[in-house]
């Protein structure tokens, strides 16, 4: 179920998404068997063994909580971003990826590419990379085999303030 209220997010929100976003995609690269780290260094955010090809990936995490009526709009990554983990994957002999984690509306959604497939379907303009997140896009994503991702639907069925869902009944199951 949709809300239509408009969330209030607190002065650390940014941070908290960024923090939440390498946690998850470091998360799931380990359920899905890559030997994989969080490294905090510049332009870097992982390292991981991909255990089907053996190649090591060099991942930098972009992150976006968009507010109700911008879930659509697109993620803006900077061009210096480029430059930064092409340095770290040289010091760490990996290759470049990026994972993109947007939570949009009711869907959290996580896209993993290297960088040279990022720069085919999204080139660069004069600002940085535009990653759509329109429903276009998200199609065209899903069903290209270098776009790896996976997404959560998410439900806020109790909260503070107006509720989102209809009480649950002792025997309902959610």
């Amino acid at each position: 179920m949709t809300s239509n209220l408009e969330i209030a997010k607190s002065s650390r929100h940014s941070k908290i998404t960024g923090d939440f976003a390498e946690r998850l995609v470091l998360y799931w690269l380990s359920k899905y068997g890559f030997e994989c780290a969080y490294v905090d260094h510049v332009g870097l955010d992982l390292l991981a063994r991909n255990p089907h090809t053996r190649e090591l990936m060099g991942i930098s995490v972009k992150s976006r909580s968009r507010v109700v009526h911008r879930e659509s709009s697109p993620v803006l990554i900077p061009l210096d971003n480029l430059d930064k983990l092409d340095a770290a994957c040289k010091a760490f002999e990996c290759n470049p990826y990026f994972a993109i984690v947007v939570d949009r509306g009711s869907t959290i959604w996580t896209f993993i590419l290297s960088k040279a497939h990022l720069l085919k379907v999204s080139p660069p303009g004069k600002a940085g990379i535009g990653w759509s997140m329109s429903d276009a896009s998200l199609k065209r994503y899903a069903s290209d085999p270098n776009i790896k991702g996976f997404q959560f639907a998410t439900e806020t069925w109790s909260w503070w303030g107006k509720s989102t869902r209809k009480p649950i009944k002792a025997n309902e199951v959610i």
